[in-house]
């Protein structure tokens, strides 16, 4: 089997982020705002991993992996890109009418084995990329209690330049997705958006959702809400009061492609509710 590149060149993305997903760190892209008017407009960014949402105090999340996505499909660039101690900011020209969808994104294969002397290996090496190995080249033929999984992650955000429209919500059916039923820039207070999850492209049930406001640095409880998705993939939520909200989720089964036998998704979103 011949494994695409994609999982040679996101392999060391991946890996950073589950050390992140295991250790209780968030990886999110926020915007300033995400509803905007005129002909043109800016929106800048701040991106970063941390403990307490929307807090910048970890790390910072690397811009090389984010694309945006405009109403034309078109990719569009980043512009004032800067790096920090915790975290990395950026702006984008708004200058089509319609829905920009941002989005860092990975997947890759991992290997688990033991050698001959019962020596626990890993595939990408840990904290690094697989660089130009291909999983053939670097997992023996004869490993021994050999455990691989598909991963990926993603993190995203979407804008609008006046009327939102469908364009960049295209769902790409790689890893865990998030279909927006209900469009992710006309979110109001104490109204029900529906959102459906998708795994390569196809519904999925029992995706793990919990979905938190930001400002938790100044409440003492989190006010987690905790949903999952039904038999098509489907869940809903009525949103309690105005504010900049965090959706995180994480899936896996047991139908990965060879040479992987288990698959695995995470996902993230930033999303802003207004007030009626």
């Amino acid at each position: 089997m011949t494994v695409h590149p994609i999982f040679k060149l996101a392999a060391g993305i991946l890996l950073s982020a589950v050390v992140v997903s295991a250790s209780a760190h968030r990886a999110w892209i926020k915007p300033s705002e995400t509803v905007l008017s005129g002909d043109q407009n800016y929106v800048t960014f701040d991106a970063a991993v941390s403990n307490t949402l929307f807090l910048p105090e970890h790390v910072p999340l690397r811009t090389n992996g984010i694309l945006v996505t405009g109403p034309t499909a078109t990719k569009v660039e980043l512009e004032n890109v800067a790096t920090g101690k915790y975290r990395s900011t950026f702006d984008i020209n708004l200058q089509q009418q319609g829905t920009y969808k941002i989005a860092s994104a990975s997947s890759g294969l991992r290997a688990f084995w033991k050698d001959a002397e019962g020596n626990r290996k890993m595939w990408p090496p840990r904290g690094r990329g697989a660089g130009e190995q291909t999983f053939e080249q670097a997992v023996p033929k004869d490993a021994k209690e050999l455990q691989v999984s598909y991963s990926s992650r993603r993190v995203e955000t979407y804008v609008s330049l006046g009327a939102p429209d469908e364009t960049a919500l295209a769902i790409t059916k790689t890893g865990l997705e998030l279909k927006p039923l209900t469009h992710p820039n006309d979110l109001f207070a104490t109204e029900t958006a529906s959102f459906q999850f998708l795994m390569d492209g196809e519904p999925v049930e029992g995706v793990e959702i919990e979905i938190v406001r930001g400002s938790m640095r100044y409440r003492n409880d989190s006010e987690t809400i905790t949903l999952t998705s039904d038999a098509d993939g489907k869940f809903s939520v009525t949103w309690p009061t105005a504010g900049m909200y965090f959706i995180e989720a994480s899936y896996s089964d047991e139908k990965a492609k060879a040479p992987a036998t288990r698959r695995q998704g995470g996902y993230a979103l930033t999303l802003e509710v207004l007030p009626l």
